[in-house]
């Protein structure tokens, strides 16, 4: 179930990608002020990377089936205010709920594998959560187009209320009773609802909603229309209204924090919070931030990072420093000291980096290639295109969690990567026709498969060299660094294909010398798509070399890993 809870989140993560022109109409942003949804796409991420590791030190501290339940119900409440906003700043803080949610379920289910499963039979547990993750972005995209085929784009987030609350529910009825996490959380669990939270709950989210919805027939009303009428401004939260929803949930809160039994244990997940470490997560969200912002915030066919890259980028250095400086002096750090001592686990998260790098150029350049070349008028089969390559994802999982108990991780780990490599340099043979023929599927199916058989084992082997007790935060920035890897990739990957479009273009004549008629503005647009082929084919490369970056890495810092066959104290011929 956990699982269905990490593939329905993968593919929240994709599901903007056709329904994000709808979205910025919804919230009145202009269609042709694209560049104003960047922070719809850009706050979803930041709120999945920037907490990840706070989510995962909580899950090693609290249990992993309260985080994954606690981040189902961020997950839906994310969804419904994305489901009932009116503006940037609602989607914005709707998106980054579902980030937040979104991300945490992703710690605490492999930290969860990890409880359940001993060493030698781990692999294909991991590969399963893995092929999973893998298929829900391949589903993300199919399910937005489905919805917005028969509906609008609320519709999409009203689902995912749904189904985040749903399987809420049916993680926490599915947990296991015998434990002792389980037994404490009876315990503490009050013996009679708790009608008072339940009713400021339901008042809380009914005048929220309604500030959110104004529906038309309450506001033209001569009574409940005052409701609606500003103390000051034209603020909706500077109304009565507003202010019921408002004074609402600071009754809730002061109820959950002063109440003997309330609905919502809020003092004992601060409690928690702070020892996380919750001021050392805040650093770390910091520099993670700025580095999300510097390159995600930035058009990457004109520049590596934004503008004030260079600003976001000095804030996160400084917010890096202090947050190591934090760590040296604290008695019960974010991540404890000697957490990642081990060569294969900080060696995980250098591999993972350059995972992420070689596979966000075939997720992003693949539907363009598709673009420049046989679908220049239609965006669905140029992203179908990509589906050929993310359905052998999942296979490959599948395949490389089965692997690791006959061969060591590192080995696993490589000779997927250099499948990936062999799957990007065969694309560099693309041409303007070669995805309609039946040889485009080859590179797209070995790379696929090879990204595939190289996350069980990456998460294996980091698994494997921590202990019991940090492997929430560890899988955690497993993750963290191949989200980074993706950011600096496309943005490095990009300028490197941009120098080779703008080297082929200037072997192209100016328009007005070429298209003087209607075969010759065919060819002049024929020259351009090859330039663009040429700029498509510099990615690839780069990402076939990240992939080899990623095969030596992972063959070097993954050597003490031994096949998870042999028992736990055998997998290490030496402490790295």
């Amino acid at each position: 179930m956990a699982a269905v809870a990490v593939a329905f989140a993968a593919a929240d993560t994709y599901v903007v990608v056709l329904a994000l022109p709808d979205m910025m109409t919804g919230v009145g942003v202009p269609i042709d002020q694209l560049q104003r949804a960047a922070p719809i796409v850009s706050g979803f991420l930041l709120g999945y990377v920037a907490m990840l590791p706070l989510i995962g030190r909580i899950a090693d501290l609290r249990g992993r089936v309260p985080v994954l339940v606690m981040a189902l119900v961020l997950l839906a409440l994310g969804s419904l205010i994305t489901t009932l906003a009116y503006d940037m700043p609602s989607i914005l803080a709707g998106r980054f709920l579902q980030g937040v949610g979104g991300g945490g379920l992703v710690p605490a289910t492999l930290a969860l594998v990890a409880d359940l499963y001993p060493v030698h039979r781990r692999g294909i547990p991991l590969g399963v959560v893995s092929a999973v993750q893998e298929i829900g972005s391949v589903l993300g995209p199919l399910f937005g187009a489905a919805v917005l085929a028969v509906s609008d784009w609320r519709a999409i987030f009203a689902i995912n209320l749904a189904v985040g609350l749903v399987l809420a529910a049916a993680i926490r009825a599915l947990a296991p009773t015998s434990t002792i996490e389980v037994r404490a959380q009876r315990a503490s669990r009050p013996r009679v609802p708790d009608l008072v939270g339940i009713l400021l709950l339901l008042t809380t989210l009914v005048a929220g909603a309604v500030v959110f919805l104004r529906p038309s027939a309450l506001m033209r009303d001569l009574t409940w229309g005052q409701l609606f009428i500003p103390f000051a401004g034209d603020g909706r939260w500077l109304t009565p209204i507003g202010a019921i929803a408002v004074a609402a949930l600071a009754l809730l809160l002061a109820w959950c924090w002063f109440a003997p039994r309330p609905l919502l244990d809020l003092r004992g997940w601060v409690r928690v919070l702070v020892d996380a470490d919750l001021v050392g997560a805040l650093l770390l969200a910091l520099a993670l931030g700025g580095v999300i912002l510097a390159f995600a915030t930035a058009d990457p066919k004109i520049e590596v990072f934004s503008p004030r890259g260079r600003w976001y980028l000095l804030g996160a250095a400084v917010a890096a420093a202090a947050f190591a400086w934090h760590v040296r002096r604290a008695a019960d750090p974010l991540v404890p000291r000697g957490a990642l001592r081990r060569t294969p686990a900080w060696g995980a998260l250098l591999v993972s980096f350059f995972v992420g790098a070689a596979l966000i150029a075939a997720l992003i350049d693949i539907p363009l290639f598709a673009r420049t070349t046989v679908y220049p008028d239609d965006q669905l089969p140029a992203a179908l295109v990509l589906v050929r390559f993310l359905l052998a994802l999942p296979v490959g999982a599948v395949v490389g969690g089965y692997l690791i108990r006959l061969l060591s991780p590192g080995v696993v780990t490589a000779t997927g990567m250099l499948m990936a490599a062999g799957g990007f340099v065969l694309m560099t043979r693309w041409g303007l026709t070669t995805l309609e023929e039946p040889v485009a599927n080859v590179a797209l199916f070995v790379g696929g498969l090879g990204f595939g058989l190289a996350l069980a084992p990456v998460n294996a082997a980091l698994l494997a060299s921590t202990d019991d007790d940090v492997h929430g935060v560890a899988t955690a920035f497993v993750v963290v660094s191949r989200m980074v890897g993706m950011l600096v990739g496309i943005s490095a990957l990009t300028t490197v294909g941009l120098r080779r479009y703008y080297a082929e273009q200037k072997a192209v004549p100016p328009v007005q010398e070429v298209c003087d008629g209607k075969s010759r503005c065919q060819e002049f647009s024929d020259l351009l798509r090859v330039a663009g082929i040429a700029q498509e084919h510099a990615v690839f490369w780069g990402a076939a070399g990240c992939a080899v970056v990623a095969a030596v890495l992972a063959l070097v810092l993954f050597r003490q890993v031994r096949p998870t066959r042999l028992a736990a104290r055998d997998l290490f011929t030496g402490a790295g």
